[in-house]
């Protein structure tokens, strides 16, 4: 699955999220990816339950087309104090 239709996907079924999806290190294949989502339905959620949402945003494609996905999630407010 190419990282475009995975950040789509998060997206359009995530709560004002804002993904960026790109191939995994040292790999050459679109089924192992690394994914960064920022979105306020993270809000009061432990780390677990916000990767849970990413997974749940994604449906059958993480057991069909997704064969890894390294993930970093924060609310807005945590996204924005690593730009500081």
């Amino acid at each position: 699955m190419k990282p475009e239709a995975v950040e789509e996907l998060i997206e359009s079924n995530l709560e004002d999220a804002e993904a960026t999806v790109e191939r995994a290190r040292h790999h050459d294949d679109d089924d192992h990816l690394a994914a960064t989502v920022v979105s306020p339905a993270f809000e009061g959620l432990p780390l677990v339950q916000q990767h849970q949402t990413v997974y749940d945003a994604l449906g059958e494609h993480m057991t069909t087309d997704i064969h890894a996905l390294e993930l970093s999630t924060y609310t807005p407010e945590e996204y924005a104090d690593l730009e500081e």
